[in-house]
């Protein structure tokens, strides 16, 4: 099922996302929804806190990377309570987008190693390093997870610069072409 995205400035995306256990009710219903709802909205990454579920899951789809990163063709897993554990490497800019945030792109700059603790779909417990841009997007995503947005990165200046296309997007005056939920509209 195709869930509403909450749309910058609800209050939701600002709180922290709880750890679940494998008795989390629905969880595959759940996850399945976030697949869908990502790939209908042409997404990389998910998580379940802007379907408005508080919870630490997520969803990433690489595969859109596959023209210019071609070892990311057919990528795409699950990832709960998932926890950064450290981060790695000169960071590099990157020009982000997030589907709670359409029409709006910004360079922002991460670190390109990540090492990370994850339960898979059977909760069992992984670590992993990743880098490039799973890691971008799993570290765009966490954000999420922690009640941060990727526009929280952005200079002070750059965020006035965007206040009123935010307010926009807030008041739904600007949408994605895909089911929102806009805090104020």
């Amino acid at each position: 099922m195709i869930r509403p995205i909450l749309a910058f400035g609800h209050p939701n995306l600002r709180k922290k996302s709880e750890k679940i256990t494998a008795d989390f009710p629905e969880l595959k219903t759940l996850i399945a929804d976030l697949y869908e709802t990502m790939n209908n909205a042409n997404g990389v990454g998910l998580a379940a806190i802007q379907v408005n579920i508080p919870v630490n899951v997520l969803v990433v789809n690489a595969d859109p990377f596959k023209e210019d990163h071609p070892d990311l063709a057919g990528f795409q897993k699950t990832y709960i309570n998932l926890e950064i554990l450290e981060e790695s490497g000169d960071e590099w800019s990157y020009n982000e987008g997030c589907l709670s945030v359409p029409t709006i792109n910004e360079d922002i700059s991460r670190k390109p190693t990540i090492k990370i603790e994850y339960d898979d779909e059977n909760f069992v417990r992984q670590t992993e390093t990743v880098s490039g841009m799973v890691a971008r997007v799993l570290q765009h995503e966490n954000d999420h997870l922690q009640g941060r947005m990727f526009t929280d990165n952005l200079s002070s200046l750059r965020k006035m610069l965007l206040r009123k296309k935010l307010e926009q997007i807030s008041c739904g005056k600007i949408s994605g072409k895909y089911r929102m939920n806009h805090p104020r509209k």
